[in-house]
């Protein structure tokens, strides 16, 4: 390395400071005093190869290392270690997720380090995963020692605890490969035998001698029926015992047939044995389940592993101002926490003090950081990039939102659209022809005396085995899915997908959807005699206590209190201010007629009054968000686009006049709203409603499909069918796209596995089918059919 880079990280050094140590007979440069002490700690335990093994820089080492090793002796608290921390007998385990790795010399350097510390029993490194495995004795050495030692070489380690689809999705792999594993071992050694039988490649054998060889391979596949094939057995038994059929029916006929009538013959001497082809069906069929299994997998892990960004520790500010290190898990309500630059954010809340950048991109997918000051509402496994900021918590760990998306995702898994239940039900009736099929099949062959009726049967089961069609919706839907989750769009039900495919018009409001919300006055008018400052001051105080985003266009000093305050979503506020009642809002929720309109100068929109008299209007306008045009741009392609405001119509009409709007409706209230999307879906059309507010809520839940943008409000958010994390309309056209790529996916899915079933069951019915054809013919539909899921992903 040049000498003005640093010899660990790679970073330049700082001139006026110099920080050396020598490595490797050397006398090398340091650029900060954090990587001079991770060098020296690689020294001093004799560890120097690792600057040879390596490949790439290590990371830039934390300058405020000894006061982070304080903080590690959090992860000491017995109640934190019951979450993730798993009691062996007389050693205890934790799967750690490990910072800084950048080549596999990281895992040896880990690997031999914390292997040389007294009470730590095994460690394993994963480079790949970036976690490792650590088994330690408790009464030797504590966990937050063990996070220091990492610590002191330049890693950051933290528990790792992922929720019950990771964990399940372990269990059954490990399974799998056991399963696939004894499975594929075995029908190697068998084919190897019945193939040279088959083929004579033995020469002129003895009777006695292939009978030996019979014997052998029987009680080689033996295991691999018993036990790898025992998955296809437990499905059939759970379906009958439920009364219908699955795919799995067929598959455990067609094993225990070929099985048995193996038995029979090698017991008596007689006939054909297939015991190569019943070990190549089940690992074939296992290897292409462990292959769905796996893509499955590789789609929900982009949920599933948000758990991982769930914050432990938490920074607490006391009552009396002393700052507190805590368990993220055991912050309340209303506490007060501080977060520090380059920290995760504890906890959903809203800030008090402070203005940092923050990096939502785990919970949006949009790697832009997002500006944070008073007032602004920050989320759990955020990161704050720069500055600090006070927060104050709104939602304990349990209610957070990661943990919401998290819910909301098992939720729309637990829906099925009608293309998976007509390909369910269609699998169910295409099993019970199958087997019809095959009984017709064998009593053909049987009647007209030929002996291989019986595995011309067997072809049939096994060569028309609908696992391909079982996997064509399921797999296409969990991929599209997880696509839409890594761009920050949530599916509340997995068959809203299936219904954006048929939308042919998208309804908007105005508000805080075509704009950004962020009002601001552009001028008021109060009526003649009246005290405009302290008008002004009443009708800021009311106007704080709403959530509408009209509210930001007013007066945070407030200097008058409020009582019986009320919101009328789509109307107005009203509250009582010193004794005196007052309603504010839209011209038709404060009873202002159209002559008391015309006397006003300015285009108001919002209105002040107090026993039916005006007393005051305000014009507040907003600006379009960015994106708006381009979106609308892309859905006008497909799409007759309809504007629903209860804005004033000549604010409606300026804003969408350059926009490529058919239809652009103002003053509406959230019934008119409602009514107008019931009239469109009684022309005949598929409405799709995107709004975020309160008064969204009713229109929202009567719309084929409900989109909540942006920060919508939680009652728009429980009417939505699908929520926008990000605040990017552009979501919405790849929504509709992905939703169109999922179609066409599950129609190509479909029709190759209907396709093959037609074009291979004549084959096998009329005997050209040999059983170890079938098998492969099944296995390659079935992996087919899983690998075209996969695409959606890297589309």
């Amino acid at each position: 390395m040049s000498e003005t880079t640093c010899y660990h990280c790679g970073l330049p050094n700082d001139d006026d400071k110099r920080f050396e140590t020598v490595i490797l007979g050397q006398t090398r440069q340091m650029c900060c005093p954090g990587c001079l002490a991770v060098a020296e700690a690689i020294v001093s335990n004799g560890l120097e190869d690792y600057y040879q093994f390596r490949t790439e820089p290590a990371q830039k080492s934390d300058d405020s290392i000894l006061d982070t090793l304080d903080r590690l002796k959090v992860f000491d608290d017995p109640t934190l270690q019951d979450e993730f921390v798993f009691d062996e007998g007389k050693h205890k385990q934790i799967q750690l997720t490990l910072e800084g790795i950048t080549c596999a010399a990281c895992g040896w350097l880990i690997e031999k380090q914390l292997s040389k510390v007294d009470g730590i029993k095994q460690v394993a490194v994963n480079v790949q995963e970036r976690r490792a495995l650590v088994t330690w004795s408790a009464s030797v050495i504590k966990l937050s020692q063990i996070l220091s030692t990492l610590k002191r070489i330049g890693y950051s380690g933290s528990p790792f605890h992922p929720d019950e689809h990771e964990a399940s999705y372990k269990r059954e792999e490990k399974v799998f490969i056991k399963k696939l594993g004894l499975a594929g071992i075995m029908t190697m050694q068998v084919m190897m035998l019945m193939t040279g039988l088959y083929f004579d490649w033995f020469g002129a054998i003895e009777l006695e001698t292939r009978q030996y060889f019979y014997w052998v391979a029987l009680t080689l596949s033996t295991p691999v029926v018993l036990y790898s094939g025992s998955t296809f057995y437990l499905g059939a038994l759970k379906a009958i015992s439920a009364k219908t059929v699955n795919m799995d029916v067929p598959v455990t006929i067609a094993i225990f047939g070929t099985y048995i009538a193996g038995i029979r013959s090698t017991l008596l001497e007689q006939g054909e044995v297939y015991f190569e082809s019943i070990c190549m069906f089940i690992f074939l069929l296992l290897l292409s389940r462990f292959l769905e299994h796996r893509s499955r997998h590789r789609a929900a892990q982009i949920s599933a592993n948000m758990m991982q960004y769930i914050p432990v520790s938490a920074t607490k500010l006391e009552i009396d101002g002393s700052v507190i290190e805590c368990l993220a898990k055991q912050l309340s309500k209303d506490d007060v926490v501080l977060i520090k630059p380059g920290e995760t954010i504890p906890i959903d809340g809203y800030v008090t003090d402070g203005n940092a950048s923050v990096d939502e991109s785990m919970l949006t997918g949009e790697f832009n950081p997002v500006m944070k000051h008073e007032k602004s509402t920050v989320y759990g496994g955020t990161i704050c990039k720069d500055g600090s900021l006070t927060v104050v918590v709104t939602n304990t760990l349990k209610n957070a939102l990661v943990n919401q998306i998290m819910r909301l995702q098992a939720s729309a898994m637990a829906s099925k659209p009608k293309a998976a239940q007509l390909a369910d039900e269609f699998s169910r009736y295409f099993v019970v022809s199958v087997l019809l099929i095959a009984l017709l099949t064998y009593g053909f062959w049987t009647y007209i005396g030929n002996a291989d009726a019986f595995w011309i049967t067997i072809s049939v089961l096994v060569a028309t085995c609908p696992c391909a069609l079982g996997l064509a919706t399921p797999s296409a839907l969990t991929c599209a899915m997880a696509k839409l989750n890594k761009q920050g769009i949530l599916l509340k039900r997995a068959d809203a997908l299936e219904q954006i495919t048929t939308i042919d018009t998208v309804a908007l409001d105005k508000t805080g959807t075509l704009t950004q919300g962020k009002f601001s006055l552009r001028h008021s008018w109060y009526a003649q005699g009246v005290d405009s400052q302290r008008t002004w001051e009443i009708a800021s105080a009311l106007e704080s206590r709403s959530e509408h985003p009209i509210a930001h266009a007013f007066s945070d000093d407030i200097k008058h209190k409020v009582s019986q305050f009320t919101v009328t979503p789509g109307g107005g506020i009203s509250g009582e201010v010193n004794g005196v009642t007052f309603e504010m809002g839209s011209a038709v929720f404060c009873g202002v007629n159209s002559s008391s309109n015309e006397s006003i100068p300015i285009a108001a929109n919002v209105y002040l009054t107090t026993k039916g008299k005006l007393v005051a209007a305000f014009e507040v306008s907003d600006t379009l968000r960015e994106d708006t045009k381009s979106t609308l741009e892309a859905l006008a392609i497909t799409n007759l686009l309809v504007v629903l405001s209860g804005d004033t119509q000549q604010n409606v009409d300026d804003l969408t006049a350059s926009l490529p709007v058919s239809v652009a409706l103002g003053g509406l209230t959230p019934e008119q709203k409602y009514a107008e999307v019931k009239t469109l879906q009684s022309q005949g059309k598929k409405v799709l409603m995107m709004g975020d507010g309160i008064n969204d809520a009713p229109v929202l839940a009567s719309a084929d499909v409900a989109v909540a943008v942006g920060n919508a409000t939680d009652v728009a958010k429980t009417a939505a069918d699908v929520i926008l994390l990000g605040d990017q309309l552009l979501s919405v056209p790849a929504l509709i796209d992905t939703a169109h790529q999922t179609r066409k996916k599950i129609r190509q899915n479909i029709g190759w596995s209907v396709l093959y079933n037609i074009v291979i069951l004549p084959f096998a019915v009329s005997g050209l089918l040999s059983p170890w054809m079938a098998v492969v013919g099944m296995s390659l539909s079935s992996i087919i059919v899983v690998t075209n899921s996969t695409r959606l992903l890297s589309k």
